[in-house]
């Protein structure tokens, strides 16, 4: 009996050592780094005027973009579509996302590609992490979301770099001179950190 149970022990820790929470492997956090730095390889104006775009599956056109299009694109080029996630999460408690540009509904055109919704959705999903200024609590594929001077939010992704004068870790963002690898982490107040832990689905 006792083998049994120390076996079974074993067997969860096992499980545990290679699936974060929300059961996804950490392969994944690898792909969307991956992900991240592709994005780094297009030219992209920073722009995020509002548009009409398709739902599900919808994206600006792929010249233009802002920090959350970032985000928005690594976790799409990675199977998961955050456009429709949002969107499906608002509608079942809108009245839980910012109450900021005057809305009474959800609009799948844009909610995804502001960062406080993207904050209260990664939060509701139970992926929000304290924040630090330790490097070592960031790891791969963490989101990161910063306020800016005039009280601009802000998002980026961890990657799988470090800054060569310290260890501070890289991330991949958009301030408006399109995706680039950045050494930002603690140049700007940190107001979120998120491991999105997927469902497989």
């Amino acid at each position: 009996m006792i083998k049994k149970q120390v076996t079974l022990f074993l067997l969860i820790m096992l499980a545990a050592a290679f699936c974060p929470p929300g059961g996804l492997a950490d392969g994944f956090f690898d792909r969307l780094v991956d992900a991240a730095l592709e994005r780094t390889t297009h030219t992209v104006r920073y722009d995020g005027a509002y548009r009409q775009i398709a739902y599900p599956n919808g994206d600006v056109p792929d010249h233009v973009g802002v920090c959350t299009d970032v985000v928005i694109r690594s976790y799409r080029a990675c199977g998961v579509d955050l456009q429709k996630r949002v969107h499906e999460d608002m509608r079942a408690d809108f009245d839980a996302y910012p109450n900021i540009w005057g809305l009474d509904r959800p609009d799948p055109n844009i909610d995804h590609r502001r960062v406080p919704n993207l904050q209260a959705f990664f939060k509701r999903q139970g992926a929000a992490l304290p924040v630090s200024d330790d490097p070592a609590d960031y790891r791969p594929g963490d989101l990161v979301t910063w306020m800016l001077p005039g009280n601009l939010p802000h998002i980026g992704i961890v990657i799988d770099q470090r800054a060569a004068s310290d260890d501070r870790p890289l991330v991949v963002h958009n301030i408006g001179a399109g995706p680039e690898i950045a050494d930002i982490m603690f140049e700007y107040p940190i107001t979120g950190h998120y491991r999105y832990p997927l469902s497989p689905s």
